[in-house]
This record gives structure tokens, C-alpha cells and sequence, in this order.
């Protein structure tokens, strides 16, 4: 199975049912430009395919800061609730982070809800450690 990042309106329209599932209130008709919008800021979008169509996604981009040097900060990442279970997380999260070290990041880095309790023992299969807690403040009403 193939990880490929979407370049085309096609791939990337192809992931939106993957996304969907962790952020549902994404509409479908603005997805494409969102995407476009965040990718001149460094945003990448990864996905997996099964039988030629995206299973698991993961959108990303990298950094730097004082705090973790040169890092691959993960924005999203799910893999289709159908196919949950059978190595598609695994293989995206290996594949992020041979992506990470080739262009020479220190830190792999991912934010999750504290509701997402399959999520956080997932990461933690996977070698991850939860060390902060995230703030938000919502500016706009």
C-alpha cells in the first residue's frame, strides 16, 4: 500500500472523506481551497491508499522553534473508522517520520483532543510521550 502526498484538486478532494472523520465540521465545498490555503504555509497532506482510494490521511507541516529546533509538527491524522486497526496509522506515522529525519527535523510533535482516548494509546504504542498540556483561547466570536 502506497503513501502519496496530494498535489492534485483530485487527491485532495480524494481525502476528504479521511479528514471528515476528525473534523466534521469541515464543509466539503470550501475543503479543497482550505487545503490550498494552509499549503503556502507549509502544510503537506499525506494519505494512504487501499484499493486505490485514500484510507488513512495525515496533514503536516514543519517548523522551528526554541523550544524543539527543527521539527514535523502533525495537524491531523485518521484513518477511516472502516478500516481502523489493520497497520494504516502505523505505516503513516513511520512514513512521517522517515519524512521528518530526511529533511533534517529533531521532533516529531502531534496535538490530540482528551477525548480521543484510542487515539492516546495508539501514540503511545508508537513510542510517543504526552508531555504538555495545549491552550487554546478562541478569538473570534
Amino acid at each position: 500500500m502506497k503513501i502519496s502526498l496530494a498535489s492534485t484538486d483530485a487527491e485532495i478532494a480524494a481525502c476528504y472523506p479521511v479528514i471528515r472523520e476528525l473534523r466534521p465540521h469541515l464543509p466539503e465545498d470550501t475543503f479543497i481551497a482550505r487545503v490550498r490555503s494552509q499549503q503556502q504555509y507549509g502544510y503537506l497532506l499525506a494519505y494512504r491508499q487501499e484499493m486505490g482510494m485514500p484510507v488513512a490521511a495525515a496533514g503536516f507541516r514543519m517548523g522551528q522553534s526554541l523550544s524543539w529546533g527543527r521539527y514535523l509538527y502533525v495537524d491531523d491524522l485518521v484513518t477511516l473508522s472502516t478500516h481502523r486497526s489493520r497497520g494504516h496509522g502505523a505505516a503513516l506515522l513511520s512514513w512521517l517520520e522517515s519524512f521528518a529525519v530526511e529533511h533534517n527535523c529533531e521532533q516529531l510533535h502531534l496535538g490530540s483532543g482528551f477525548q480521543r482516548k484510542d487515539a492516546h494509546r495508539f501514540y503511545e504504542r508508537e513510542g510517543f510521550k504526552s508531555v504538555a498540556y495545549h491552550f487554546h483561547k478562541v478569538l473570534v466570536p
